[in-house]
């Protein structure tokens, strides 16, 4: 393994990298990646020994432009205005395979998640490769988001780090969030049937325990984490039930939860992996937050996507758009006895929401 700084080294040692199955960590606008030939299944299954445990979360590609993108995914009209309009940048646009890859770059269900990244000399090095590069964090998993080389050596274990074949060094990156996530593998949001009026009838029947309004995304978290230190500490399985609007803060209300309970890695948005899982630490004993979103899910997916096993597993289960099959899931809490909550994240502006936490 060589850590390098980036004038010193020239594409073609790099193209030679990659084509001999070889890892690289190399510097993005928002953290430092983990490279390796994306279509290779070899070297795949190489970064996922450096990454260690990883769940069900399938790895980004990164491509030079959308001309790449297009030879892998399906790029639908709101993709289109993704790509045209907003990127080269921080965004993971989800996008349907076109068969080229396999997993781990792609989903359960079909769907790869693309970055298009906004760093000239990584968009030339794959650019000259002529195919994509894998774009997964080189953190270890639940380790945080890598944005200095020297602080990633330690956090690396000694196996890990003697996969890689060579470490651009480019110093200390600007701490940018991690890229944004967007689902284009539907044009429009799904219909949210029955489910919907179903849930907010239940509600009448259920007990108001808070109702706060947040102004900030912070503060929309910090009230995430108060609610899961107050009702979330016993060691059992419970289900809190996420209603609101695209981008209203589900995912932020769930990272507040993460936050209480210990969780290391950093949440993101379940869309396209349907489930994704976080491991915590409670009592000496490891659990599993699971981290669910019903948006893509048709009607009779629910019954297989893995909701059932972790409740058995006595798991906290947040699911988002939960709306989408209250009736369902209001069945299965009640079948197995476990207690729900319900989060109701409405908009009152641009930036304040309000909330409702009710425990049925």
């Amino acid at each position: 393994m060589r850590i390098c700084d980036i004038p010193s080294i020239i594409i073609p040692c790099l193209e030679s990298i990659l084509a001999n199955e070889g890892l690289l960590i190399y510097p993005t606008e928002t953290c430092y990646g983990l490279g390796c030939d994306a279509t290779n299944p070899k070297a795949l299954a190489k970064l996922l020994s450096y990454k260690k445990f990883r769940g069900s979360k399938p790895i980004s590609i990164a491509v030079a432009d959308k001309a790449m993108a297009e030879k892998y995914v399906e790029i639908n009209e709101m993709a289109e205005n993704l790509y045209e309009n907003y990127l080269p940048g921080p965004i993971t646009v989800i996008s349907m395979n076109k068969g080229e890859l396999v997993p781990p770059v792609v989903s359960a269900q079909g769907a790869v998640g693309v970055r298009y990244p906004d760093y000239p000399f990584i968009l030339e090095l794959i650019k000259e490769y002529g195919k994509p590069i894998t774009a997964t964090s080189a953190n270890m998993s639940y380790k945080s988001a890598p944005y200095n080389i020297d602080q990633l050596l330690k956090d690396l274990p000694k196996k890990s780090l003697d996969l890689v074949d060579l470490i651009l060094d480019a110093g200390t990156l600007p701490q940018n969030p991690p890229s944004t996530v967007l689902d284009t593998t539907m044009n429009q949001l799904s219909v949210l049937r029955q489910g919907k009026l179903e849930f907010e009838n239940a509600l009448i029947k259920n007990k108001k325990i808070e109702e706060k309004k947040t102004k900030l995304t912070e503060e929309t978290i910090q009230l995430g984490k108060e609610f899961s230190d107050k009702y979330l500490k016993e060691d059992m399985p419970v289900v809190v039930a996420l209603s609101g609007e695209l981008g209203a803060g589900k995912t932020q209300f769930t990272k507040g939860i993460a936050q209480s309970l210990g969780v290391k890695e950093i949440v993101n948005s379940p869309t396209y992996t349907i489930i994704n899982e976080y491991p915590y630490m409670r009592n000496g004993v490891e659990k599993v937050l699971a981290h669910m979103d019903t948006w893509r899910l048709e009607n009779e997916e629910l019954e297989k996507s893995g909701l059932i096993q972790h409740l058995e597993q006595r798991n906290i289960v947040i699911i988002e758009w939960a709306d989408k099959f209250y009736q369902e899931i209001a069945a299965l809490c009640d079948n197995m006895d476990i207690p729900m909550y319900k989060v109701v994240i409405k908009y009152i502006s641009l930036e304040e929401r309000n909330i409702e936490i009710y425990e049925a």
